[in-house]
């Protein structure tokens, strides 16, 4: 990394989905296969000729002695009550993050994820109960709630339906709650009886872990030494401790960077590039850490461990079955393994499919632009597959190992279910309903209520741009559009749509955030007058001035870009991802009448292209 290059990265900090990721995703895949690999070692362990060493294993006990107090844990204790305190940090982590400055910021976007996996998660319990009303069984109502992230994104990968993107964002926003449910259930429904003391002390730990984030240094080490303090306390006061690893993730701050932190930054990148030193380099290191909240620090940090290690280990100790005649037979013939099948299986997908399909119906929510029930129908098929939270609800809430055994069938058979209805749905549909040829056509119908018009918003003919507003072409090309419209008057509605080309310009993704706080004000072509006008001075000192020049109350301006921030983004982040979609590589790029235009783009050839299709 040169020292040229640093501020650029600056300047897309605020930018969180501008980051890789075609990397974040083969992440999430192999983290996807590695966890099922594991799978397969610990089936295939339990029922070698070494079966009795993975026992074995299991049950060795591990721990320390000090004085006359012993503490030791089991292997299995180790890791399901141990690290998995780190899946459930991280896990904490993603929902504080989410909720405060992600996807479940804006309402209307976030109500039907939000309902659909309630939905989700009651309708798979219900069903369950179904099949075991009453006895010990029906303890295991948990076991059907949550879905398997990692494995959720990994099927998606192994399928590949067309256009993922948006169905991808959907069910991570879906899981996200998901979570938040199956957390409620671990800390209301599966907890021991509660000692009273060391609840005290939990709750006093709580308030110094919030209180953290007023140290001016060592915070870091603070909440590491805090957090396993309150792991004991939990686990002593008989509430499952890895509970204590979502407590402190969503006691750490999360924001978004500010605009005078980031210029600060590139003042000390800056002063270190002409005078190199020791000091300089130290400021640097600190103030591009600070820029980004410890939540996002510490995802980043710890997530991979999580991801590559502690589910495996997980998966390793937790999925061994013995796979006999008899147990298998005794499985297919419990009322509790087929209630975790129908739970997972038909319960998550009836659940959010029917949630989404009435809150799109009623309105009470809206779906991502492009978003089609059939796409929700596909993924919430997958959503059957629990594994992980499935799996640590079965060693919690069952004791006799028999019944444990069925449950764990029970979620074997409920992932590889829900994979093959999943992959069935997704298949059936792309070839029932095949999608265009890829850039063809507009992937998604121009809305009057979302889109930037220019003309009647019912004009029989359509002129679209995929733009951006750094590109000198775009700004050349308004003179042409402006004689379009004047050739063709009330019968043309033309649009525009972001298509921010960052590796070439670089404040591409900054000016078309900045025209959509504008446009919460109605100056959206004020705005784009003025972006276009100052092609070479972008930087956010600059833009601020065109805002006032745009007639935006600054003040609000200043709110909507950098504190409700969700509203802007989420418009310029589905441009994009269209753009994406439809494999769009250069600014402009026409669609006339929802056909891509190929060709001249100067007002003669736009007017011919528009009169053909009028014909």
């Amino acid at each position: 990394m040169t020292a040229e290059s640093i501020p650029r990265i600056v300047r897309m900090l605020p930018a969180r989905f501008s980051r890789d990721a075609k990397a974040t995703r083969t992440g999430e895949n192999t983290a996807a296969v590695l966890l099922l690999l594991f799978t397969i070692a610990a089936l295939v362990w339990a029922n070698s000729p070494w079966a009795d060493s993975y026992w074995t294993l299991l049950d060795t006990h591990v721990g320390f002695a000090f004085a006359e107090h012993r503490f030791e844990l089991t292997v299995k204790h180790l890791i399901n009550d141990g690290l998995m305190a780190f899946f459930f940090f991280i896990v904490g982590l993603e929902v504080k993050h989410e909720f405060a400055i992600g996807e479940l910021t804006e309402r209307a976007r976030a109500a039907v994820p939000v309902v659909a996996a309630i939905a989700g998660l009651a309708v798979p319990a219900a069903i369950f109960l179904l099949f075991n009303p009453s006895g010990e069984n029906a303890q295991a109502w948990g076991v059907v709630i949550s879905t398997d992230t990692a494995f959720l994104i990994g099927a998606l990968a192994v399928i590949k339906p067309k256009f993922p993107a948006r169905l991808r964002i959907f069910l991570l926003t879906l899981a996200v709650v998901d979570d938040v449910g199956a957390l409620l259930v671990i800390a209301l429904f599966y907890s021991e009886r509660i000692s009273v003391a060391p609840l005290v002390v939990s709750l006093v730990l709580v308030a110094a872990i919030a209180a953290v984030r007023f140290l001016p240094v060592a915070r870091g080490p603070a909440y590491a030494a805090l957090g396993f303090a309150l792991w004991v306390a939990l686990f002593m006061a008989g509430i499952h401790p890895t509970l204590a690893g979502v407590a402190v993730a969503l006691l750490i701050p999360v924001f978004s960077p500010q605009r005078s932190q980031v210029e600060e930054v590139v003042q000390r990148i800056r002063a270190f590039r002409q005078s190199p030193n020791s000091r300089y380099a130290r400021e640097v290191t600190r103030g591009l850490r600070d820029s980004i909240s410890i939540n996002e620090r510490l995802q980043m940090a710890v997530g991979p461990y999580v991801s590559f290690l502690v589910l495996p280990l997980f998966a390793l100790v937790n999925a061994g079955v013995v796979l006999d005649a008899a147990s298998v037979t005794a499985a297919l013939r419990s009322p509790l393994t087929w209630g975790i099948v129908a739970g997972l299986v038909i319960g998550k997908f009836v659940g959010i499919t029917t949630a989404t399909w009435l809150m799109a119906r009623s309105r009470i929510g809206e779906l991502a632009p492009g978003m089609s029930l059939r796409r929700v129908a596909g993924g919430a098929a997958l959503s059957g597959i629990g594994f992980t939270i499935s799996l640590f609800i079965v060693d919690i809430a069952i004791d006799d190992p028999t019944r444990k055994e069925q449950a764990i069938i029970g979620v074997l058979i409920a992932s590889v279910v829900a994979f093959a209805l999943g992959w069935a749905i997704f298949k059936l549909t792309d070839r029932l309903s095949p999608p265009d040829p890829v850039g063809l056509k507009l992937v998604r119908p121009v809305d009057p209520d979302r889109d930037h018009i220019k003309g009647d918003p019912d004009a029989p003919l359509t002129l679209v741009e995929y733009g951006d507003f750094e590109c000198p072409f775009c700004s050349r090309a308004t003179g042409a559009i402006d004689e379009v419209r004047e050739h063709f008057g009330a019968e043309l509605r033309y649009v525009w749509r972001h298509m921010p080309l960052e590796r070439a310009h670089p404040h591409a993704f900054d000016a078309a955030r900045a025209s959509e706080a504008a446009a919460l004000q109605g100056r959206f072509w004020e705005m784009a007058h003025e972006l276009f006008g100052h092609q070479d001075d972008l930087e956010w000192s600059d833009i601020y001035r065109y805002a006032v020049a745009a007639g935006c109350d600054i003040e609000r301006f200043d709110r909507d870009v950098r504190v409700h921030a969700s509203k802007v983004l989420h418009h310029v982040q589905d441009d994009a991802q269209d753009s994406e979609v439809m494999d769009l590589n250069s600014t402009p790029t026409f669609f006339v009448n929802g056909v891509r235009h190929k060709g001249p783009w100067d007002a003669a050839s736009l007017i011919r292209a528009l009169e053909r299709g009028r014909d």
